[in-house]
């Protein structure tokens, strides 16, 4: 078995990364999409980001109001309330996923996506949380993989996904050049990285590097499945 933690910058195509290493044979997991699940109705952590940010987060709907929550983090200066509450579940829900892959297939290859693994940390040991598993989440992962691109490429990328007509456009490019402010720049994730993957050019060079990865990964959670049957 082997856990990968897959992160970039936004706009850098860890998504794309996520779902070409899905259709090779891996078991991905998005930790947005867990946040996102987290974040419903009912949920602790639901009640928890209301509390702390108050009901004008709360949509006309009974739902969050996502664009009015991240406002109040990224130009309010409350990312680090935000992260604090989410982060501690998202992680604990990935090791549960994790877990119960590895229980059904002891050699797979278990890919987290994420965007903030060396955030978390940052983020964890400025709270003072010098023992916690945020402040250590690296070591969860057995390898860390790193999608870079430039940051224009990346904030281009952002722009057009959130906003594909112009209007509206400018907007979007500052909001990527805010939450790209929050972020560690490539240099310094890719330092800590095992595997570096490009993503200034197109999808089938991309896709090249991906695959070539792939054999890497299959080969050392063999390998490591292997040794464990040694011991």
């Amino acid at each position: 078995m082997l856990r990968v933690g897959l992160t970039g910058g936004l706009g850098s195509g860890k998504s794309t990364v996520a779902a070409i290493l899905s259709a090779l044979g891996a078991e991905v997991v998005v930790a947005d999409e867990l946040g996102r699940a987290l974040m419903e109705p009912g949920q602790p952590v639901f009640e928890r980001i209301v509390q702390v940010f108050g009901q004008e987060v709360v949509g006309p709907d009974g739902r969050l109001n996502r664009a009015r929550l991240a406002e109040l983090a990224f130009t309010g200066c409350r990312l680090q309330d935000l992260n604090s509450i989410i982060h501690p579940a998202v992680i604990a829900a990935q090791q549960e996923w994790m877990d119960q892959v590895f229980e059904r297939n002891p050699a797979a290859v278990a890919v987290i996506e994420s965007a903030l693994i060396f955030e978390v940390e940052r983020d964890a040991r400025a709270r003072g949380e010098q023992e916690s598993v945020l402040a250590d989440w690296r070591r969860s992962f057995d390898r860390i993989v790193v999608v870079t691109a430039p940051d224009e490429l990346k904030i281009a990328r952002y722009a057009a996904r959130v906003c594909p007509a112009e209007p509206g456009r400018e907007a979007a490019e500052a909001d990527a050049r805010r939450r790209l402010a929050s972020q560690l720049p490539d240099a310094v994730k890719a330092a800590r990285a095992d595997y570096v993957l490009e993503n200034a050019g197109d999808i089938p060079a991309l896709r090249a590097q991906v695959e070539e990865l792939w054999l890497r990964l299959r080969a050392e959670s063999n390998k490591t499945l292997q040794d464990e049957s040694l011991e």
